[in-house]
């Protein structure tokens, strides 16, 4: 038959330049480009496990502000109360007027202590609030790369506390 003859001669050469077409493409992917894409993926993945180091390392410094603030809040309710015994041990020993006295003086130094732990608390949470905001804008903008103000990181930080 002699179509079967001329079907070898004819494709020969097609597959020969279809394998040459396969081999530089192959080889030119597989040298070029894909080491190019392993690189990238290398690179971004190195980005966020740095990324996340920092935002770990952020919580343990926003974890050690607040035992800070608890040990100081702490003292305060210790020194308050100290001076609390003190102050009644004191009015147990003078007379009923000096008594009377000393309950104002008593009532006094509370209110004074309770709004210097209450100045305290509120001070330590905006601390606190403003180390989270600043964590959160360098986090956004480590990972996402997008710029956000202090503001809407601080709005944010603020929702996320009142929901918690």
């Amino acid at each position: 038959m002699p179509q079967i003859s001329q079907i070898a001669a004819t494709y020969a050469s097609q597959i020969f330049w279809l394998l040459i077409t396969f081999g530089i493409l192959y080889f030119g992917i597989g040298k070029m480009m894909v080491p190019r894409v392993i690189a990238t993926v290398d690179a971004r993945e190195g980005q966020i496990a740095a990324d996340l180091a920092a935002a770990e390392q952020a919580r343990l410094s926003a974890d050690t502000v607040e035992a800070a603030w608890r040990l100081k809040m702490d003292e305060a309710r210790a020194a308050a109360l100290a001076e609390t015994s003190a102050a009644k041990a004191q009015a147990a020993k003078t007379t009923e007027s000096q008594m009377r006295s000393a309950d104002a003086e008593l009532a006094e130094r509370m209110a004074h202590h309770d709004l210097a732990v209450g100045n305290a608390k509120a001070a330590a949470m905006l601390n606190l609030q403003s180390v989270a905001a600043d964590v959160a804008q360098e986090l956004v903008t480590k990972v996402s790369g997008l710029t956000v103000g202090i503001d809407a990181a601080a709005d944010a930080v603020r929702r996320t506390s009142a929901h918690g």
